[in-house]
């Protein structure tokens, strides 16, 4: 068995609470961690790197990597997290003092943040999502990572697979996977990226509103898919997804009945400035948190 380092004290900037660690990693962003009830210990998987991480008494953060980590494990694992980032200091050039909702918002998910996940596997995750919830993304996730990925560890978990792995394998059997009508989008994804390799690097490194409109040119990929791809795996922060749960925000909070998701996002983007999507973030986990409160 592949043995686990030791466990190693984290110091974040701005730190968790044990609600915004469970926000952060199993909220929307990223389908890939899973907490042990009983622990409440989290292990998860993003690039080649599989972490456990944990919440100890006064938000003491710890976590420990399976096999042997160098220093830029731990750097990468800090970097995924975010963790140098001064996320009070962010917070604080949002228009929380206008908008009496946001602050709300924020002043219930203290050091709530943005993981900076790698594009490649976040758009390929939220071309998994159209239509489904966490639990199911996760299901077709893990199905992809241990049908077309490549172990971390010699008895450990797969990582997701490349673009071009995913595009030597037939959509027939990305079907059999569980990934339904998505597998012929991610399919022809897949193809497109394998003949112009270099295209999300591209993608990552243009301005928000031309990465928007280049990677929404990939099968299967709307606005929000998009919006999504960039403010969690490219670092696009004023990018504002717009969903389910935003739509019922910004009806019943903003009272903006009537407006189509165009509107609204041009709203979100407009009133909450470059920090939209990190807004975003905030206004989604409140009105979940509500609505879990009001059938309880």
């Amino acid at each position: 068995m592949t043995p686990w380092s030791s466990w190693e004290t984290l110091t974040p900037k701005t730190p968790f609470t044990e609600s915004t660690l469970r926000e952060t990693l199993d909220g929307g962003q990223a389908f890939r961690w899973e907490c042990d009830a009983n622990t409440g210990c989290y292990q998860g998987t993003w690039g080649r790197i599989h972490a456990q991480i944990r919440l100890e008494k006064y938000n003491t953060l710890k976590a420990r990597i399976l096999g042997e980590p160098t220093q830029s494990d731990w750097d990468a694992l800090s970097d995924y997290l975010r963790l140098d980032e001064d996320w009070d200091a962010i917070v604080d050039q949002l228009p929380w003092r206008s908008d009496a909702h946001l602050k709300t918002a924020i002043d219930a998910f203290p050091g709530l943040r943005l993981l900076n996940q790698p594009f490649p596997e976040t758009l390929l995750c939220f071309l998994c999502s159209a239509t489904k919830q966490i639990p199911q993304i996760k299901i077709m996730c893990a199905n992809l990572a241990n049908a077309l990925g490549d172990p971390i560890a010699p008895d450990g978990p797969k990582a997701l697979p490349t673009w071009e792995r995913i595009a030597t394998a037939s959509e027939d059997e990305l079907r059999a996977l569980g990934l339904g009508f998505r597998a012929k989008n991610i399919k022809k994804t897949a193809d497109q990226i394998a003949t112009d390799p270099g295209v999300l690097e591209t993608i990552e490194a243009l301005p928000y509103v031309e990465a928007h409109a280049r990677v929404a040119q990939f099968p299967g990929v709307g606005s929000k898919i998009a919006d999504c791809a960039l403010l969690f795996g490219a670092r696009k922060y004023d990018a504002f997804p717009v969903d389910t749960w935003i739509i019922k925000v910004l009806e019943k909070r903003y009272q903006l009945e009537g407006w189509n998701k165009t509107q609204l996002e041009q709203f979100g983007r407009i009133h909450l400035g470059p920090y939209a999507g990190y807004a975003q973030q905030f206004l989604f986990a409140y009105e979940r948190k509500a609505a879990h409160k009001a059938v309880e």
